[in-house]
Order: C-alpha cells, then sequence, then structure tokens
C-alpha cells in the first residue's frame, strides 16, 4: 500500500509568538519601559487636575497633586547618565552631508545637554543642591529639549523621504514584474510590509516629538500663552507617552 504521507507536502510552521508575560519582564527591564508607565500615570493624573473634575477641597485632589509630583521627580531619576545615548549616537552617525552634520548636532547635542542637566535638577529637587539654582536649570534645561526636538524632527522628516522613495521605487518594480507577468515575489512583499511599518513608526516618531516641543516650549515661557494651557499640554504629554510607549513596546 502507497503512503500518503509521501504525498503530503510539508506544511510552514508560523512563527511563535512571544510570550505576553515575557513581553512585559523585557519591557519593565529597559529603562525606558518604566519611565514611560510612569510618565503615562503623571499626564493622566495632570489632565484630571487640570480639567477640573475634582473639586479643590476634595482630600482626593491633593492626593493627586502630590502623586504627580513624586512621580516627576522619580522619572527625573531614570535620566541619570542617559545624555550618555546621544554621545554615543553622534559618533556613531553615519552622516553624508553638511546639514545632516549641523541637524545632528543640533538634535542629538540639544538631548543630550537637556538630560546631562536634568541630574542636576533632580539632585536640586531632592535637596542636595541649593534648590536656588532650580530655576535656571529647568529653563536651560527647557531651552535644550527645545532646540533639541527641533533638530530631531527635521532629521525624521528627512528620514521619512528617504522611505517614500524607497517606497515609490518598490512599488514601481512590483508593478513592473506584474506587467510582465512575473508577479510579485514575496520577498518584494514583505519589504513593501516592512516599509509601511518603518513610515508609521517614523510619523509616530515625529507626533511624539511636536507634543514634546509643546510642552518644552510651555516651560520656556512659563505657563504663560496660548500654547501653554495646562490642559492641552497634559494632552499633549499623554500623547506622547503612549507613543513612545508603544515604541518601546515593539523594540522588546
Amino acid at each position: 500500500m502507497d503512503s500518503k504521507a509521501s504525498t503530503v507536502a510539508p506544511t510552514q510552521s508560523k512563527p511563535k509568538e512571544k510570550d505576553f508575560l515575557n513581553h512585559l519582564e523585557a519591557f519593565l527591564a529597559k529603562r525606558d519601559g518604566v519611565d514611560k508607565l510612569l510618565k503615562i500615570s503623571r499626564y493622566a493624573t495632570k489632565i484630571i487636575l487640570a480639567s477640573s473634575v475634582l473639586p479643590e477641597t476634595v482630600p482626593l485632589t491633593r492626593r493627586l497633586k502630590s502623586f504627580e509630583s513624586s512621580v516627576g521627580l522619580s522619572r527625573k531619576a531614570f535620566r541619570l547618565g542617559k545624555f550618555v545615548q546621544d554621545v554615543n549616537a553622534l559618533r556613531n552617525s553615519h552622516l553624508d552631508s553638511k546639514q545632516e552634520i549641523f541637524l545632528s548636532i543640533i538634535a542629538y547635542g540639544g538631548e543630550g545637554l537637556y538630560y546631562f542637566v536634568e541630574q542636576f535638577i533632580w539632585l536640586a529637587k531632592s535637596g542636595l543642591i541649593d534648590a536656588k539654582h532650580s530655576r535656571n536649570l529647568q529653563k536651560l534645561s527647557a531651552w535644550a529639549e527645545f532646540i533639541g526636538y527641533i533638530g530631531s524632527i527635521s532629521l525624521k522628516f528627512r528620514d521619512l523621504k528617504r522611505i517614500n522613495e524607497d517606497e515609490a521605487c518598490l512599488n514601481s518594480s512590483i508593478e513592473i514584474a506584474v506587467s510582465r507577468g512575473v508577479g510579485c515575489k514575496e520577498e518584494e512583499e514583505e519589504r513593501r510590509k516592512k516599509l509601511r511599518e518603518k513610515k508609521l513608526m517614523k510619523k509616530l516618531s515625529i507626533v511624539q516629538d511636536l507634543a514634546d516641543v509643546l510642552m518644552a516650549l510651555a516651560d520656556i515661557l512659563d505657563g504663560k500663552g496660548r500654547f501653554s494651557d495646562p490642559l492641552v499640554v497634559s494632552c499633549a504629554g499623554l500623547l506622547s507617552a503612549l507613543i513612545s510607549t508603544h515604541k518601546n513596546w515593539v523594540s522588546c
């Protein structure tokens, strides 16, 4: 009797999805993972306080203010030594033009200075450094953050342009292959899928930077002006936190 097993085509096993708890463990093991969860908690609390949902006289309002302040201080501790990643990012960048060099210095230099100054703000708020320096440090930190994000947004728009060009080139190649009756290869479809995912993440990253720019601008203006409304700034902070959390979760 002939065996039926010999006529059955081998089935391709699907890649096993990562276990949720293992993924969560990897996410929480990252400094940025815990920091972004704290950021979500802080700005969700700030939205509640800024929206005046709770009266000032309610004890819960005082607890939420205390919680928001404590989380804000805790987040600064996560920035210890974080400026080193910007130094290394600048060192390892492959830059093709003077414009890219200039924008990279602004982006990584601004963000690196921001994280460096944030260490001293944490020490001032913790009581180790005289609190009289805190205001000047915060102003310097806000300007460094603002300038850094302007450079970062400019670089990401350039990256987005390159991704669009690569996608257009790939789509053209696929259309030519289909018109010749060759068909679209699985590798090309997979590459197109990855390009689209990369483009989406880049767009989300730009939105996140714009939200952070708004918050930095509010700090520079000391809460004055139309862009410094507490509810608007808090919503921008929560949006930034959610996008950043998603990016960190995907990268785990």
